[in-house]
Formats: structure tokens, C-alpha cells, sequence
């Protein structure tokens, strides 16, 4: 029961006012005056303090809360809590004012409840009293007090650093802030599915962005952290794109302190003249060829094979590293070795004019090209010229008579070829592009890579190691990695005469073709037309392949092989997984920019031929844009044969969104053809 004049505390919104007790409103509740001239109807329960003791007008409560306020410093309950603790005595409101005060007046009693009430260490309420706090329970909220302090002391620093980028500042980001930027950069790859999506609509909300995947990555671009391009299929995916310190290390020390060569008794061949034959802008040098004359007159082949086990042992840290890779990724913005490239393309490289150690393939073949006879041996050799495609090409027309070996190459290439395709080889003859793009995406580069002669006679030759190596594992019962393939069920000879020559047909036979296998146990693989195989011409850049060289060195020494059946199992289906991966990214990388590249060149007419139809009942097909060696879906609203070729024009292209719309050229109905996003 209070009388009317009484001066009482209530809740306001939240917040803690004062306010004069003026008449009653039906049974229980008090009509409150506040010092606004407010009228607040309100239940006994709803008041948390009384001044007693004394009368009051709306017009009183500002000076006595201006008096009351003056006192209340939380600071001042430190000496009371341990006073009381001491004691083993509670509190009130009187009992606190006595105590820190030594006054008892209704100013300094309503100053003690208002610490009491907002206090949030050292007191406990327990009814009307308050209890003082153990020491340890003091200390623990003391700690998350100061644990929250920091935190929000961080998120201002870190929301100021962020509105300093998004203004285009530099910023200096600290370790702290790293969490805040990986909730924004996960909600940009993976949108509702990131785990920390909540922290990142925070962040994003507190910046005015967008709190949506996209508003992520427009906020980490604005930032200066992400390029516009940035290339999201690789942060999404498992692929380290950097050497630990530990690993790049090591690297260096194995280059200034080779471990011992286990092959200590080398073949020499350099006395043979070897060609390195690959892309320009090809940095790991992995296989180089030679052309021998024997006495008889015979020709020998050799493939040598670049032998990073020199530099390396099984189960090493250089070993591991590549291992968790297990493969180089090729993307148009440049490669991710799988070995530090200070050893991948330095001293594991097959490099012109230097003495290499290397794994060679010694082969003599039949007038029809099946193997007569081989040998391998770790050798050395110095690789005589690097060559390119072109330059191959271009001495295979001028028919160089300097360099007969190249023209030899080419021969045995063609002999291998026609007898692969008498074992029942498929042979697919579709272009391919490379993308190459400059530092920033300034200028983005596609060629088209034909199969030409050069392209030939190096696939061969690997194709050929790759048999032998089969052939002497299966023949010793080797524990390594065989690639196979399924035949596939191909269209019949009806369905292919029925479709165009070139494109279209080959394009129609690829659909069918089954992915390849791996696994310890030799199988034939349908599209190279071989009982056996095994790839092991790429131990720079794939890992398995290097798993074959440290298997097969260790057989030809006379020594138990490093890794068993189970092991080569195991690293099989790793390293497959991985691979797939990469491929995944390669692929999602390439079309990006090459979607880039036609958004810049919207106003460009390109040739294109119609390969095959995807859904021909909704006019969807398969388009080939002839001068970039690009595979693209495009629906159709006219009747398009297969293998017509047409012009189109690019109408709207959003690499990000990866959407791309084609209209033909000739096409001037308002609904234009289009091509969309997904292939199949």
C-alpha cells in the first residue's frame, strides 16, 4: 500500500524511472506522475522502490536524482562487498548507505539501490536483501566482463577497419579480425549453407550491406580483400593454393643437400640428342625424346621421364605435401604446383644444357608398331633442345634434314597410332582452348589447341611409356597404379554414317565414353586400345604417377617396394578424388573467364556449328564457337540441323551468375536464341 505523494521507482521501456505516487485506479493500481507530467497506470508489482519517509511532487524528482546520481559510482561497491563478504552479512538499500555513505537519507538510500540493482559482480539479490558474492564467483564475472569489454572492443575495431576499406583505404587487418573475414568470405562461397552465416548478416547488416551471399562478396571486394574475379570454385574447394613454410623449407635444403641417390648406378645417356617438346609457357618439364640408330640398323625410341625421387623419399615431408595435392591444377590465371616450384621447375625439370637425372624408357617397336622389346633404367641425361608444338611442326613441313630424329619420332607416332587403332582405340578429334590471363584479368587470351602432328607424336610416346610401365609391372606382379577404362556401348555404325563427319561424330562418340579407373589390378583400357596400362610420364605433377616411379625404381634396385597393395590402394582412391576435384575447378575456373571474355566482346559475330541436341524437343543443343575451341548450350527457335553452322552475337554474359545469352545474328525475332548456364 503507498500513499499519494510517494515517491517510487518503476520500468519504463526497459529503463529504470521515477515517478509521484497521485490517486488510485480501481482496486490495485496506482495513477504514477512522472517528472515529464506523464501518467503511467501501474501494479503494485511493477514498482522496484519506494522513498519513504517523505512526500514528493512531480516537480521534486529531477533534483533528487541529479543529488542521487552523484553517488553512484560502481567503483564504491568493491569496498562494501569485501567488508560485507568479510562479515558474512547481506544488504539492503539502508544497510549499503550506512555503509558507503554513512547517511541514511532517502537521496543516499535510493543511490545504494540504484548500485545494488546494476550491479553485476559483486552482489546477489536474494529477496529484499542482496548477499555478497563468493571471491571465486567474483573473479569469474570480473574475467567474462572484461572477455565482453574486449570483444566489443574488437567488433568497433573491426568495423571501423571495414567502413576505412569500403571508403578505399588501406587497411592493416589484425589476427583478431580474421574469424569476422572468414564468416564473410564462407557466406560468400556457400550462402545459406555457411555455418557462419548469422556472423555475417551481422557484419554485413552493421555496414549497410546486403546480407546475402553476394552482398558478402561485393562487401570483400569493396574491401580491397577479393578481386572482382575472384575465383570462388577454388576457395570452395579442398586445393591448397600455398606451401607451408616448414615444406618450402625443405625444399630449399634439399636443393643446397640432395639426400644420397639411391640409383647410384645411372645409366648414362648423354650422349643421346634429347627434345623437350611442350607449350611455351610450360614451366614443369616433365618428358623429353630421343631417336637411337643401333648397329644393326634398328631404331630405338626413348622416352625419358623427369625423376623427382631423386630429390625426395616416400613418406617425407616433400612427399607428403605433394601427396595431400596429389596434382598440379592448371588454371588460366596460372598453376598451383604440386611441388614447390623452386623444384618443380628447376631442378626436377628436364632443362636444356644441364645434366638430369630421369627415368628412360628404352623401345624398339615391329613394322607395325607393337613392342618388340624394351628396357628402363634411372639415367642421366642432358636434354638438347627445348622445343614448342610449333617448332615441331613447322621442321615436320620444312622436313629439316639437320634433325632426322624429329622426323623419325613422327613416323614411329603414326605407326603407333594405326596399330592402337587396329587393338580397337577410339579416336576423338574435338579442339580444345586454352585461356591464359594476365595479372588482374586485363587481358584474357584463348587458343584454340588443334591436334596437330607435334601434339601427336609427344601423346604417343607417353602412351607408350605408360604401356611399358604397365606391361613390366603386370609381368613382376608390381603393386602400382593401373589405368583402366570400360568399353563403352558406342552408337552403331547406322547412327554414326547418319551424323556429319568430323565435330558432330566425334562429338556424338565422346558422349558415350565411360570414366577411367584406377586400381592395383591391370585391366584394358578401351579408348587407348591397351590390355595394360599405367601413367607415369607427369611424376612432377601427378601423384600417382609418382607412386609408379617409386614403385618401379625400387624393383629395378633389387629392393622391397615402399608402398604395399593396401597402401596403393589407398592412395589410388585419394588421389583420384583429388584429381576429380581439381578437374572440377579447372573446368569451373576456364568457363568463368571464357564467359568473361565474350561479355567483353558482346558486339563480336562468332561462327558456330550445332554439335548434337541436348533436349531437341525444347530446341536445346550443344554449340561449338569454332574460333575459341568453346562448348556451349543454346536453345533454338528455329529448326537447326546437326553440324549447321550460323553466326551468333552475345546479348548478355554474367561470368559471376555464370549465364551466358547467344541471339544469331540473323535472328531478328523479339525472342532471341539464348544459351544457358549449366551444361549437362
Amino acid at each position: 500500500m503507498v500513499d499519494k505523494g510517494t515517491l517510487v521507482e518503476f520500468k519504463h521501456q526497459g529503463q529504470p524511472r521515477l515517478g509521484v505516487v497521485d490517486r488510485p485506479e480501481g482496486k490495485k493500481n496506482w495513477v504514477v506522475i512522472d517528472q515529464r507530467g506523464q501518467a503511467h497506470t501501474l501494479h503494485p508489482r511493477d514498482l522496484t522502490y519506494e522513498v519513504s519517509g517523505h512526500t514528493y511532487t512531480p516537480a521534486d524528482i529531477a533534483a533528487f536524482a541529479a543529488e542521487a546520481e552523484d553517488y553512484i559510482d560502481p567503483s564504491s561497491l568493491e569496498i562494501a562487498w569485501e567488508f560485507l563478504a568479510e562479515a558474512g552479512e547481506s544488504a539492503d538499500p539502508a544497510t549499503l548507505a550506512q555503509l558507503l555513505f554513512s547517511d541514511q537519507s532517502p537521496t543516499f538510500c535510493y543511490a545504494a539501490h540504484r548500485l545494488l540493482v546494476e550491479d553485476k559482480i559483486f552482489f546477489k539479490q536474494k529477496g529484499d536483501r542482496y548477499e555478497p558474492r563468493p571471491t571465486a564467483q567474483v573473479d569469474e564475472l570480473r574475467l567474462q566482463i572484461e572477455r565482453e569489454a574486449q570483444r566489443q572492443q574488437e567488433w568497433e575495431s573491426f568495423l571501423t577497419k571495414a567502413r576505412q576499406g569500403l571508403a578505399g583505404n588501406a587497411v592493416t587487418w589484425e589476427k583478431g579480425d580474421r574469424p569476422r573475414l572468414e564468416a564473410l568470405e564462407r557466406l560468400a562461397l556457400l550462402g545459406d549453407e555457411s555455418s557462419q552465416r548469422s556472423q555475417a548478416v551481422e557484419i554485413l547488416n552493421a555496414l549497410g550491406a546486403a546480407p546475402t551471399a553476394a552482398g558478402a562478396f561485393d562487401t570483400l571486394v569493396a574491401m580491397g580483400l577479393w578481386s572482382i574475379h575472384e575465383n570462388l570454385a577454388l576457395r570452395r574447394s579442398q586445393i591448397p593454393s600455398h606451401f607451408s613454410e616448414e615444406t618450402l623449407a625443405m625444399a630449399q635444403q634439399r636443393l643446397q643437400a640432395p639426400p644420397p641417390d639411391p640409383d647410384i648406378h645411372r645409366v648414362d645417356l648423354t650422349h643421346l640428342k634429347v627434345y623437350t617438346v611442350d607449350d611455351a609457357s610450360t614451366q614443369e618439364i616433365d618428358d623429353g625424346l630421343s631417336l637411337e640408330t643401333l648397329d644393326n640398323g634398328d631404331q630405338r625410341l626413348w622416352i625419358h621421364i623427369a625423376d623427382p625421387t631423386r630429390w625426395l623419399l616416400p613418406g617425407d615431408d616433400l612427399d607428403l605435401a605433394a601427396r595431400r595435392r596429389c596434382t598440379t591444377v592448371y588454371l588460366p590465371t596460372g598453376m598451383i604446383p604440386m611441388f614447390p616450384l623452386e623444384l618443380a621447375t628447376g631442378a626436377m625439370s628436364l632443362i636444356q644444357g644441364q645434366t638430369c637425372c630421369a627415368l628412360s624408357f628404352g623401345i624398339t617397336l615391329s613394322a607395325a608398331g607393337d613392342v618388340q622389346d624394351y628396357s628402363i633404367h634411372p639415367s642421366l641425361i642432358r636434354p638438347t633442345y627445348r622445343l614448342t608444338y610449333d617448332d615441331v611442326n613447322e621442321m615436320l613441313e620444312l622436313g629439316v634434314t639437320a634433325e632426322p630424329e624429329i622426323q623419325g619420332l613422327a613416323h614411329w607416332a603414326k605407326v603407333r597410332s594405326q596399330w592402337r587403332l587396329t587393338q580397337g582405340a577410339i579416336s576423338i578429334n574435338m579442339p580444345e582452348s586454352s585461356i591464359k590471363v594476365t595479372e588482374a584479368g586485363h587481358d584474357i587470351m584463348i587458343d584454340v589447341l588443334n591436334d596437330s602432328v607435334a601434339r601427336q607424336v609427344v601423346a604417343e610416346m607417353m602412351i607408350l611409356a605408360g604401356e611399358v610401365a604397365a606391361h613390366y609391372g603386370q609381368t613382376h606382379a608390381l603393386a602400382i597404379p593401373f589405368r583402366s577404362q570400360p568399353q563403352p556401348e558406342l552408337p552403331s555404325d547406322e547412327e554414326l554414317i547418319s551424323l556429319p563427319t568430323g565435330w558432330v561424330r566425334d562429338s556424338a562418340i565422346r558422349r558415350c565414353m565411360t570414366r577411367s579407373e584406377v586400381g592395383i589390378t591391370p585391366s584394358r583400357h578401351a579408348t587407348l586400345g591397351l590390355d595394360s596400362y599405367s601413367q607415369v610420364t607427369s611424376p612432377i605433377r601427378r601423384y600417382l604417377d609418382l607412386v609408379t616411379h617409386f614403385q618401379l625404381k625400387a624393383h629395378l634396385r633389387g629392393e622391397p617396394l615402399p608402398f604395399s597393395s593396401t597402401e596403393v590402394t589407398e592412395l589410388a582412391i585419394g588421389a583420384s578424388s583429388a584429381a576429380y576435384e581439381a578437374v572440377l575447378v579447372e573446368r569451373q575456373t576456364k568457363r568463368y573467364w571464357a564467359l568473361e571474355y565474350l561479355r567483353r566482346h558482346q558486339d563480336q559475330p562468332w561462327d558456330v556449328m550445332l554439335l548434337r541436341w541436348l533436349r531437341e524437343d525444347e530446341g536445346l543443343g550443344l554449340i561449338m564457337v569454332e574460333d575459341l575451341g568453346l562448348e556451349l548450350a543454346m536453345r533454338f527457335n528455329r529448326a537447326v540441323a546437326l553440324g549447321e553452322q550460323l553466326q551468333v552475337r552475345v546479348s548478355h554474359a554474367s561470368p559471376r551468375q555464370d549465364v551466358i545469352r547467344l541471339e544469331e545474328v540473323a535472328d531478328l525475332e523479339p525472342n532471341p536464341a539464348s544459351a544457358v548456364a549449366a551444361l549437362p
